[in-house]
């Protein structure tokens, strides 16, 4: 195998964000990225890209811009229509062999994960999956890519420094999204790249809707998560009770989850799914950090645990030292009793 030759760095500029889309709407999740990307395109003195394959790429970039992009590089014909693999990648390597950004985000979902890697071995450079934390340094202009590692244990900053661009994926609802900024404008790039359906080995039949019905834990603004620390599965009902009388959903741990006490739809952490709730109440939960990671942007964290040393508390707004059977009956009733006098 040949040794790849370090990429001439020099001539990489600029940050980009692949918008991930479907019937003609964003993911969320690209629009999330458009915060931690202005703010790298900032430091960097460069201008912040979106890629955008396939249809609705006009308005779609229209939407950018109101979240921050400078410009929009888009790709569209009939072959990619829907998304492939094959299909998209190419679109991107032709993109970024023309272009040259230094940095690319995507969206760490089913898509954007199978998307990067594609990407990140045609131009042979590195990619940093999951990350919770960007940064870059002005200096080297080196993207800092940190996720944890080693089971949760440790939290790691990777470094891609011979090779560009520098690629990382980033989880939905890890990044705040940015505020929309109505009539910003932008740069539209049109790439007349082409391909041939009949050389794409993929064909798409149709598509199936997903009919399962279960609880979105990533989209709820209340939770209540249930850790080991409740000491089994029969002892749920008072972690519903109290998701109940908020109007929330309930949550799990990994522990929770592998000991058969839930299910895995419901797994808060790196594991599992990331959440940005409004209101976050972790209910006999230790805090190990591949949990954190998966909850500590909620705008408030309540912590209930009887081990006043649980590293839970170093992330809780509030935190509460005592036994859960006393603390949560308690807690349920009060709430209720508040809900009653209000109506």
């Amino acid at each position: 195998m040949t040794k790849q030759e370090p990429a001439d760095l020099s001539a990489y500029r600029g940050v980009w964000v692949y918008v991930e889309h479907a019937q003609g709407k964003a993911a969320p999740v690209a629009w999330e990225l458009l915060a931690p990307g202005r703010q790298m395109a900032d430091t960097l003195g460069v201008e912040l890209g979106v890629v955008i394959i396939g249809d609705s790429g006009s308005r779609l970039a229209s939407e950018a811009f109101a979240f921050g992009a400078d410009v929009a590089y888009l790709i569209d014909a009939p072959v990619f229509a829907d998304y492939r693999t094959e299909t998209h990648m190419q679109a991107m390597v032709q993109l970024i062999r023309t272009y040259k950004p230094e940095i690319l985000l995507l969206g760490a979902t089913v898509t954007g994960r199978d998307l990067a890697s594609a990407i990140a071995i045609e131009v042979h450079t590195g990619l940093t999956a999951d990350c919770t934390q960007l940064a870059v340094n002005s200096e080297t202009r080196l993207f800092e890519m940190t996720r944890p590692a080693f089971g949760g244990n440790i939290m790691a900053t990777i470094l891609c420094d011979q090779f560009r661009p520098q690629m990382a994926t980033v989880r939905p609802r890890v990044m705040a999204m940015p505020a929309r900024q109505p009539g910003r404008s932008g740069r539209i790039i049109r790439d007349e790249f082409t391909l041939h359906e009949a050389d794409i080995a993929a064909k798409i039949l149709g598509f199936t809707p997903n009919k399962t019905e279960g609880v979105n834990i990533a989209a709820a603004e209340i939770i209540v998560t249930a850790g080991r620390g409740i000491g089994g599965a029969e002892n749920l009902p008072l972690i519903q009770a109290l998701a109940d009388a908020l109007g929330g959903v309930v949550g799990a741990s990994r522990a929770v989850v592998d000991l058969g006490w839930s299910e895995h739809e419901r797994q808060v952490g790196q594991t599992g799914k990331t959440v940005r709730p409004r209101l976050y109440i972790a209910v006999g939960v230790s805090g190990a950090i591949q949990h954190i990671v998966g909850m500590q942007n909620s705008d408030v964290i309540i912590a209930i645990n009887n081990d006043p040393h649980a590293p839970i508390f170093s992330v809780a707004t509030f935190g509460i030292v005592g036994d859960l059977f006393q603390v949560l009956p308690a807690l349920t009733r009060q709430i209720m009793a508040a809900k009653a006098q209000l109506v």
